[in-house]
């Protein structure tokens, strides 16, 4: 009796603690490592690899983080980067697997990984979109033939180191992506935030320090320059996952194939040439950035003469700034209406309107030749210099100099 008594205790106590005995914080600690591991393969590897070909993977690393997401995630390479890429594709439209553009906020955040999951089971999703990826014995007949199995082999794992503790560990590695990424960043990143450039969808950067989701927290950057390794483009923004990137290539584990691209100015340049065009064709989100600032700063010197005006409201006025330094193709009838209403007080306002639309329309007109692209770009810096507005005659300039 006292045998089978010293046996039922010692495997309380090894349920308890476990082969390893961690305090609490140590447990904290040990969670938060691999699951930030677990992070930066999807940003690394599912992300800036495989579905964006951002950069290139020495093939111990490549082959770590295939390991590792099967055992964390259950994911399969080629169905996370399908689905992805299909996401860019037709971003913010009924087929957008998870836009809360057209789904709402609240599906895409709470039920994020269902929407993901019966994508994956969308077998002309898989066919488009999901060319390129690992396509070896071990892919086949393993990782997704069995991507069930590294989830399970890992509970029992956890609770062998670190007792009945080991559920709890793993129930938050089995939580941890589908709240971050597919809740997280498919959800709030299309949702709220700031945008440092106005790309074509809604894609937001939620905050400046991309840590906690290992940089997917830049989501407007990255959809905006999708094929670039580094998800920070501003100098007070940090990517955590860039960071690992460069220390891997470093040692020559990593090797970036493209980066967003830093426009180069040439001080006193006083013509637009063809290099000023294609530089301004290539860097045209920096330049719209730069305009909304110019926006900015005239309606800063209008809003003084305006707010006299006793029929403009000051609730009138702030939401007319903020129409005016948005993207006039996105206006809805209600919102030109406003800004429509807004011109008849202000020629300043409907002119820096009007000349974003025609230097927008610049890298649009694809039947026009560089030569004629020219003409129009050097035509637009006269008008722009000669219209007496201040900020105007400032950005020209400032585009005179692109190279």
């Amino acid at each position: 009796m006292n045998f089978l008594s010293n046996i039922f205790q010692a495997v309380l106590s090894f349920l308890d603690g476990g082969l390893i005995d961690l305090s609490g914080w140590q447990m904290l600690v040990y969670t938060l490592i691999v699951t930030h591991i677990t992070i930066a393969g999807v940003t690394i590897y599912l992300h800036r690899h495989q579905a964006h070909r951002a950069l290139d993977l020495h093939p111990i690393v490549s082959h770590f983080f295939r390991f590792w997401l099967w055992l964390t995630t259950g994911q399969v390479t080629k169905e996370w980067a399908a689905v992805h890429r299909k996401h860019h594709a037709k971003c913010e439209t009924p087929e957008d697997p998870h836009s809360p553009v057209t789904r709402g906020i609240k599906k895409v955040l709470l039920e994020g990984a269902e929407l993901y999951r019966a994508e994956t089971k969308n077998l002309e999703t898989l066919e488009k979109y999901g060319h390129g990826c690992p396509n070896d014995w071990i892919e086949n007949k393993l990782y997704t033939k069995y991507s069930w199995l590294g989830v399970s082999a890992l509970l029992p794992l956890n609770v062998m180191l670190f007792g009945v503790a080991g559920i709890t560990i793993w129930a938050v590695q089995m939580l941890w992506i589908p709240i971050t990424a597919a809740g997280i960043i498919n959800g709030l990143g299309h949702w709220t935030g700031y945008r440092n450039y106005d790309c074509s969808d809604a894609a937001c950067n939620l905050i400046p320090w991309g840590i906690l989701i290992g940089g997917e927290e830049l989501h407007n950057n990255h959809h905006t320059f999708a094929t670039s390794a580094k998800l920070s483009s501003k100098w007070y923004e940090f990517d955590i996952g860039y960071a690992y990137i460069r220390m891997m290539e470093l040692v020559g584990l990593a090797k970036v194939k493209k980066t967003i691209p830093k426009p180069k100015l040439a001080k006193n340049k006083l013509e637009a040439d063809l290099d000023t065009l294609q530089s301004v064709i290539t860097n045209r989100y920096d330049v719209m950035a730069k305009y909304a600032k110019s926006v900015k700063a005239a309606f800063r010197e209008e809003v003084m003469h305006l707010q006299h005006k006793a029929e403009l409201e000051k609730r009138f006025l702030k939401t007319s700034r903020k129409l005016m330094q948005g993207e006039p193709a996105k206006l809805q009838a209600p919102q030109q209406a406003q800004l429509s209403e807004l011109f008849e007080h202000s020629k300043v306002l409907e002119t820096m309107h009007n000349m974003r639309v025609e230097l927008g329309a610049i890298w649009e007109r694809s039947h026009s030749t560089r030569d004629q692209l020219l003409q129009q770009l050097q035509d637009w810096c006269t008008r722009a210099e000669a219209s007496g507005i201040k900020a105007l005659q400032e950005f020209s300039l400032r585009l005179r100099s692109y190279a």
